[in-house]
């Protein structure tokens, strides 16, 4: 895939996985860790160096911890894109991103990549590239493309884990709703108002489902197959 200029203001489908397909997060402290990365290497200033304040003073990070920590540090932060979602699979993340600061996708991901693989290569006792290349994104054009993406991230994704060939129908839609319910590693829950994360900011995603009642019931329709989106799908990446 030929690479894009990003620009200010444009929102974009972003995807990477492991070499040779490998998974990137073998516990949950790994996911964890990389979504403190989603938050800390968000910002023009760099992070690692808090990050590491933050472990050796906090212990066992989660947070809530975090957050009260910057409250109290008094820590500014400039962010140079907006997450809109994400979700993370054994193998591979999705992130919904708008770029707000001129470069700013390139070198938060560039940021999140090294500081990601650093940590997983010093935990694993392995050397080398963590990810297949470079990460790939795809520009959302439309309120069309942002409406199933943010179905797709937040719940057909994860509800791969029950059917993976869950990318139309679901066989057992209730099911399906039930298990994204619970699945902690996607942004569903904040978009059903059941979670607020510091990582989130859904801008105009907070227009298109201006209530948790209307966001269930679009993703919910989708995967009953009772709404269709007639959109290219190339822009799922996958």
């Amino acid at each position: 895939m030929a690479r894009i200029k990003f620009e200010q203001g444009k929102i974009y489908h972003i995807f990477n996985r492991g070499v040779e397909k490998r998974d990137i997060f073998l516990s949950d402290g790994d996911r964890w860790r990389f979504l403190q990365g989603l938050y800390l290497f968000n910002s023009e200033a760099g992070s690692l160096n808090l990050l590491y304040r933050l472990e050796q003073q906090k212990g066992k990070m989660h947070f809530g911890i975090l957050r009260e920590y910057m409250k109290q540090e008094r820590i500014e932060r400039k962010p140079l894109v907006r997450i809109m979602a994400d979700c993370l699979k054994p193998n591979h993340f999705h992130l919904l991103v708008e770029e707000i600061q001129e470069g700013g996708i390139s070198k938060f991901m560039q940021k999140l990549g090294i500081g990601y693989t650093k940590f997983f290569n010093k935990k694993y006792e392995r050397v080398g590239p963590l990810f297949q290349g470079v990460f790939k994104a795809v520009e959302i054009k439309k309120d069309e493309q942002l409406h199933y993406i943010i179905a797709y991230i937040n719940v057909i994704n994860p509800g791969q884990e029950l059917e993976p060939e869950l990318k139309t129908v679901a066989q057992d839609p209730e099911e399906i709703m039930r298990f994204v319910e619970h699945y902690p590693w996607s942004t569903h829950l904040e978009y059903l108002g059941k979670r607020d994360s510091i990582i989130t900011d859904k801008g105009i995603a907070a227009e298109l489902f201006p209530t948790p009642k209307s966001y269930r019931s679009f993703v919910s329709d989708i995967i009953q197959g009772k709404k269709t989106v007639n959109v290219n799908q190339s822009f799922l990446l996958e």
